[in-house]
């Protein structure tokens, strides 16, 4: 990483340098030897007059290499800023899945002065592949692709590989069709180049092909290709028509949007988890949760009125509330990750389900035991009082006990009713928590006040 980090500095001051210098031809010739990776990099670090030194210097056709390596938020800043015609240019060159998720992120009137402009098969691609809905196979996939005819020979499709592969892409995986332009088989670039020139595409192709509907769940497509180690997924309609493809680096993007997802419902903060995202903006996203938690608090405050009474009587009681509450969030929490990383990678069954429950269930009992025997220690040794720390340790117990529980029920039952599980986010189930904890801790409490 160090060696990578001394790399980057050293390019980054040579294209600034280069760029200062005004001389394109010697930018060019430096910044065209990097990976389009590094050079996204090093782009999106410039300040906007040397990014327009940077349009001028490069092609649209070059230019989109580098494009399509940007987050998807910057992609959207930067198309904004080019010259009209170059960001025509550019959005015809690039995979008509990517020019589908970067139009719409766009406002309306720039999408369409764009469309306008663009070549009529290109902007007819990304327009079809906008009509999709959200996070479906359809919506990711991108109709560059090879495909093959059955009946035609080993020699003449590289031939035809020769013309066809540089728009596609990609072509480690070509798909067979036939007349009718159903997807029959499959055919790797490997077999195509051991196989003998005269051979038929018919003779080596696979004809048992993993393929997705259109409109699968990119979650579920996710999981498809890490099943069967897949560079590429073909798409097909109801009637098994080859759509478009959906290659690994598009899976990767799901996987990361994914995770995204769930972090920022696990931490309830949807949509706000952008660092370019103004202060305003972010609080904006975020109040709903906060104003719903607080609301959720005051019920917590209102458990601990009614058991004003038992407080009155043992004030101590209240040193430990926040010991309590707290042990029951963060166990809660746990199973919580657990519970939804098991349904997101698709590993619960119905024949598991009671298993993982039980087996949570038995984590929790567990914890609460040692918790219990430790805080029943500790307490009685600093407060010198053996009923307090009797009282504290059983609801440390049940409080665990009951909290991995809960924390794994509530996803799976979310789940069942076709919702995000990661809605069951971390504050919410602290806060729910929060409550049971309080309820379970003076409960017990007023039970045992009899002993005092």
């Amino acid at each position: 990483m160090a060696i990578e980090r001394t790399e980057h500095a050293r390019h980054q001051a040579q294209v600034t340098a280069l760029i200062q210098k005004g001389d394109p031809v010697d930018f060019r010739d430096l910044f065209l030897t990097l990976h389009p990776g590094e050079q996204a990099d090093l782009f999106i670090e410039l300040e906007q007059p040397e990014r327009q030194f940077v349009y001028q210097a490069l092609t649209p056709e070059v230019f989109t290499d580098l494009f399509e390596k940007l987050e998807l938020e910057n992609q959207e800043r930067f198309i904004q800023e080019m010259p009209r015609p170059y960001a025509v240019r550019v959005l015809n060159d690039m995979f008509s899945d990517n020019a589908a998720d970067l139009m719409n992120e766009l406002p309306d009137d720039f999408m369409n002065e764009l469309f306008e402009q663009m070549d009529e098969t290109e902007a007819t691609e990304v327009k079809d592949l906008m009509r999709y809905p959200d996070d479906t196979a359809g919506a990711v996939m991108t109709t560059e692709f090879v495909v093959l005819k059955s009946d035609k020979t080993v020699g003449e499709t590289l031939e035809e590989l020769r013309d066809l592969g540089p728009d596609a892409e990609t072509i480690y995986y070509l798909y067979v069709i036939d007349a009718s332009g159903r997807l029959v088989g499959v055919v790797s670039l490997r077999d195509l180049i051991v196989s003998p020139l005269d051979a038929r595409i018919a003779d080596i192709m696979g004809s048992r092909v993993v393929s997705a509907n259109v409109l699968t769940d990119q979650e579920d497509l996710a999981r498809t290709v890490q099943k069967y180690d897949l560079l590429a997924l073909p798409v097909i309609d109801d009637e098994e028509k080859l759509l478009g493809i959906i290659t690994v680096d598009d899976v990767m993007d799901v996987i990361e949007r994914e995770t995204t997802e769930d972090f920022e419902e696990l931490s309830a903060t949807k949509g706000s988890s952008d660092i370019n995202m103004g202060p305003l903006e972010a609080a904006k996203k975020r109040a709903p949760w906060i104003i719903s938690l607080m609301f959720l608090g005051m019920i917590t405050a209102s458990t601990i009125g009614g058991f004003e009474e038992t407080l009155e009587t043992i004030v101590l009681l209240a040193v430990f509330m926040p010991l309590v509450m707290g042990s029951a969030g963060n166990a809660a929490t746990q199973s919580l990750v657990v519970a939804v990383r098991s349904i997101a990678l698709g590993t619960i069954n119905r024949k598991n389900v009671i298993k993982m429950v039980r087996r949570e269930f038995g984590t929790g009992v567990i914890l609460g035991l040692v918790c219990m025997v430790v805080i029943f220690g500790v307490i009685t040794f600093l407060y010198d009082n053996a009923l307090i720390g009797l009282i504290v340790g059983i609801s440390i117990f049940a409080a665990l006990s009951v909290a991995t529980t809960v924390g794994t029920l509530i996803p799976l039952l979310i789940n069942r009713l076709k919702l995000d599980p990661a809605v069951a986010s971390g504050p919410f189930i602290t806060t729910l928590m929060d409550n049971l904890g309080l309820i379970i801790y003076f409960t017990v409490a007023t039970s045992m006040l009899q002993f005092l």
